[in-house]
């Protein structure tokens, strides 16, 4: 029996490449079907990011706006409703979202009255309200109201004018987490007694406290508190303007939903894009298909915000697609699968059934395909080695980049940030994250309103390159920075611009370094405080305020008293010490409007301006005075600080502003004229002796040079013998101008100004070489005294200047006798002591001038290497009708000669005084009963004459040899 053969019959060969190549088909698809889910998945990762990142820029935004609505209570006392009104209209039309700003005044129960007259002042009728369960009613007594006081806009908030939400529990614990924080706080959704539809906004709240008030603790915080600020906002248009800002809501691919709350409440719900609910149902009926493809976590992000202390909750989700428009390479694979399945079916059954032919062709083609591959693969490893130089190429670049201080930057053609690269967030401390998809302006806070900002405007809409703009910011940890960028345009090659791209880098620490260059060039180094050129800014401020506000400005110029001792006998070291020292003191005795500066040297400025609370008076100086006058602590020592003060007002008569300091040094300098440790007020007589001193300053300069001063000697007789035994020499200045100035006209200033020291010189010198010169004509061996001044006696060359003297002009040193003044080694016995033996170490005579007029001279007498005591001519002209100096002058001869010490009276001009002086002692006299200071010619004509007269003179004799 024969078989029947079927007209068609697969081969076990070909069966077997079928059925392989249909699970191979199918296994390819779903392999491409997971990579084109997986790249669809990776594609709404990143735009749900943004989506989440736009949402938590503009909720901090949100807040920022209420930031700057509550530094206007911070800054400006007090608040008019005119100024909120001003200030909140142009942030109501920037942001639209913003239902209304507004102030709630804190207000006691007993001030209730005058709080609703007050708003009825505005709203005619306007109570107290609150918001209950029925809705909104006229509130009931209580200790404490939390009233809407300021509302803008007014139009269509008119029912929450007079609302107390102290009731409110949400609004109260957002103001006391504000308060304890310090930082704005937000409540969660609200039902808005202006808004018809439940819970449709927000409040952000931040506080408000009394003016002066200290802050430190939280509660501190709550004792200031005196009222908060608050932006009400509307959720769903807040969302749906940042989606707009952002031209998210173009993208339809992607599905938002935002809560007010930690989770994903329906009831918290704030904003869902449209077709939300039809996503989710179409989602959950292609379950098991995205099931086999791939995991549908993957097309849902979930992120929780916290803006103000507020958790949100923001869901993102992508609306599903038809299975064919997301899997397109999949489908293809699929029916590409099957046909080429087919195909080598059909080929492997015709290879069987023709072997050899096809056998032949099978060889052909399988060489063709060696071939071939062999050209894909060489052309695949080219690609791969032209990718890895660009790898590397570009990992060089960052390489550079991340090495360099500078990030690298991209914009598109509308000026937003497309790329930032060179950790910015390192180096400029502000995320890329924070900058992508923003404009600079839209990063840089009024950028848009300033100068530099608006000629950079320019320069970008001219598409012009840019190099070192420098601006300021803040970055993510609130802190302000600087940053300098450089950029330039980017066009394609048919010049259509396309953008800029260029580099940024921090500039921070330069500009704190030119801050503190700024500081240091308006400021003391030494002292910290303001100098000269910042001092005369202080002072037309506070003359300013005094022509604006018609009180009274003080300006105080305080000179410290001896204190070049302080440097000449401790160091620059302690100097410093004590000035740094006053400084402190000043700046701790005054207020904080007032003004202390360091104008030079030992001299520093104050400047007082009046108040209506505190009237300026003559006890603030006296107060600056009691501070300074305090021992100031140096090693083991403590050194006694006086000043002098001048006192210069404005506005007085014959007063410009710009001579305050003048005056107050003119009136400064007559406080030290007048002995020292007390101030002064200006008067227009000061100025005049002013002029004359600055006559005779600028005279005295050079009276030396031009050979002015003359030297005239006052004959020292003794007693005893009735002989002329000495001389004092006394200086005369006979200007060409100002005629015989007298002595106590210029030696006052020449001790101020230094010139004491060559002038005293020169005096010295004179007088021993006068001297020298009566010797070697036979008039005796006479003692020359000299006085010493407190600059000379402080000179750190004084020794080798006297050895000097004595070996110039060959005078023996016993004869040079140097008259010191016992308060120049008051200050410092020590040191004067061991100066006072090296004097005499030389073999001069010492003696001391105007004794009794000190205060301690008698206990330390006994260590000074002295030789004369000269009884001051104030003890000396009373002696015969006072019996108190007669008792003083005859104890200092027997002390003096207890101390084995000569004595000379000065000043004696009477036959009386004359006798009591020979009756108790002492020792030698000069004064106008022998004779007047003669100049040098008279003097020598009187030595001749009377060499070997007694003393017996009279007085008449005296006047006719004077003559």
């Amino acid at each position: 029996m024969l078989r029947r053969r079927l007209p068609f019959s697969l081969t076990v060969a070909a069966a077997l490449t079928l059925g392989a190549g249909l699970a191979a088909t199918v296994l390819l698809a779903v392999a491409v079907a997971r990579l084109e889910d997986d790249k669809l998945a990776l594609a709404f990762q990143q735009r749900a990011t943004v989506r989440v990142a736009a949402i938590r820029q503009g909720l901090e935004e949100a807040v920022e706006v209420l930031t700057v609505t509550n530094q206007l209570f911070a800054t400006v006392h007090p608040v008019t409703r005119r100024q909120f009104h001003d200030f909140t209209q142009p942030l109501l039309r920037r942001y639209p979202f913003i239902q209304a700003f507004n102030y709630h005044r804190v207000v006691g129960g007993d001030e209730r009255a005058a709080m609703e007259a007050e708003l009825q002042q505005v709203v005619p009728g306007t109570r107290i309200t609150e918001m209950g369960p029925q809705g909104r009613h006229l509130a009931p007594p209580r200790a404490q109201y939390s009233v809407v006081d300021y509302l803008e806009p007014m139009k269509g908030n008119e029912a929450a004018f007079g609302l107390s939400v102290g009731i409110n529990t949400q609004v109260m614990n957002a103001l006391e987490q504000a308060t304890v924080s310090g930082r704005a706080a937000a409540t969660g959704l609200l039902s808005l007694a202006q808004d018809q539809r439940p819970q449709g906004g927000f409040e952000v709240i931040m506080p408000v406290y009394r003016p002066g008030a200290a802050l430190g603790s939280a509660e501190q915080r709550r004792a200031a508190l005196i009222g908060d600020t608050a932006a009400i906002i509307r959720a769903r248009e807040l969302v749906e303007k940042i989606l707009r800002g952002s031209d998210l809501h173009l993208d339809h691919g992607v599905l938002l939903a935002v809560y007010a709350s930690a989770s994903a409440e329906p009831a918290q719900l704030v904003y869902a894009s449209a077709g939300l609910e039809a996503a989710a149902r179409q989602r959950a009926a292609l379950g098991p298909l995205r099931q086999w493809t791939t995991s549908g976590h993957r097309e849902r992000l979930g992120a929780a915000l916290d803006v103000a202390g507020q958790r949100w909750q923001v869901v993102v989700s992508s609306a599903p697609r038809p299975f064919l428009h997301n899997h397109p390479g999949s489908v293809s694979t699929l029916a590409g699968g099957f046909l080429f399945t087919l195909l080598i079916t059909a080929f492997v059954q015709t290879l069987v059934q023709r072997s050899r032919r096809v056998q032949l062709l099978v060889n052909e083609r399988t060489a063709d395909l060696k071939l071939s591959n062999q050209r894909l693969l060489d052309d695949v490893l080219a690609r791969r080695r032209t990718e890895a130089a660009l790898q590397e190429s570009e990992q060089r670049f960052r390489q550079l980049v991340t090495m360099s201080s500078d990030w690298y930057w991209e914009q598109d053609a509308d000026l937003r940030f497309v790329d930032i690269t060179g950790g910015v967030g390192e180096k400029g401390g502000a995320a890329a994250g924070r900058l992508i998809g923003r404009t600079r302006w839209e990063t840089v806070a009024g950028m848009q309103e300033t100068d530099w900002g608006k000629a950079h405007m320019a320069q970008l809409a001219a598409r012009a390159p840019f190099a070192d703009l420098e601006y300021e910011t803040v970055d993510d940890q609130g802190e302000a920075r600087w940053f300098s960028v450089n950029g330039e345009p980017v066009f394609d090659a048919d010049g259509v611009f396309r953008g800029y791209r260029g580099t940024g880098t921090d500039i921070t620490a330069r500009k704190h370094t030119e801050q503190r260059i700024h500081h240091i060039a308006q400021h003391d180094v030494l002292t910290g405080l303001p100098n000269r050129s910042l001092l005369q800014d202080r002072l037309g401020q506070a003359v300013a305020y005094s022509q604006r506000c018609a009180r009274p400005v003080w300006v105080l110029l305080i000179d410290l008293d001896r204190f070049k001792f302080v440097n000449d006998s401790m160091g620059h070291k302690a100097g410093d010490v004590v000035l740094m020292t006053v400084a402190a003191r000043l700046r701790a005795a005054l207020r904080e409007t007032d003004t202390v500066a360091r104008l030079s040297g030992d001299e520093f400025v104050v400047i007082l301006t009046e108040h209506a609370e505190e009237r300026l008076q003559a006890d603030v100086v006296q107060r600056l005075m009691d501070a300074v006058a305090q021992p100031v602590p140096l090693g083991t020592k403590e050194f006694f600080v006086t000043c002098s003060i001048g006192v210069a007002v404005y506005p007085t008569d014959n007063t410009p502003a710009d001579s305050l300091i003048e005056h107050a040094d003119i009136a400064m300098y007559r406080a030290k004229k007048l002995g020292r440790n007390n101030f002064q007020f200006y008067t227009p007589a000061m100025n005049d002796e002013a002029q004359e001193r600055v006559r005779i300053e600028s005279a005295l300069r050079s009276a030396l040079e031009r050979d002015e001063f003359v030297l005239h000697y006052q004959p020292q007789v003794n007693l005893a013998s009735g002989q002329v035994v000495g001389m004092e020499a006394l200086i005369r200045w006979q200007h060409p101008e100002l005629g015989v100035v007298a002595p106590d006209r210029f030696i006052s200033v020449a001790e101020e100004t230094g010139l004491i020291v060559p002038i005293g010189a020169w005096v010295m010198r004179t007088a021993c070489a006068q001297n020298k010169a009566w010797q070697d004509a036979g008039l005796g061996m006479l003692r020359v005294a000299v006085n010493l001044s407190a600059r000379q006696f402080g000179a750190t060359n004084l020794l080798a200047d006297i050895s000097d003297v004595l070996a110039q002009t060959g005078l023996a040193p016993s004869l040079l006798e140097i008259e010191l003044t016992e308060s120049l080694f008051m200050s410092d016995v020590t040191l004067a002591v061991e100066l006072l033996h090296s004097m005499k170490s030389l073999g001069v005579n010492l003696s001391i001038d105007d004794f009794g007029t000190g205060y301690s001279s008698l206990s330390y007498l006994s260590r000074f290497p002295i030789d004369v005591l000269k009884i001051d001519r104030s003890f000396v002209s009373d002696i015969t009708r006072d019996a108190n100096d007669a008792a003083i002058v005859a104890s200092i001869i027997a002390l003096a000669h207890n101390l084995k010490l000569s004595v000379i009276a000065e000043g004696v001009e009477t036959a009386e005084q004359l006798d009591y002086l020979r009756r108790h002692g002492c020792d030698e006299m000069q004064g106008y009963y022998f004779s007047r200071p003669l100049a040098a010619p008279a003097f020598e004509e009187l030595l001749r004459q009377r060499k070997s007269l007694p003393l017996s003179v009279t007085a008449a004799h005296a006047e006719r040899v004077e003559a």
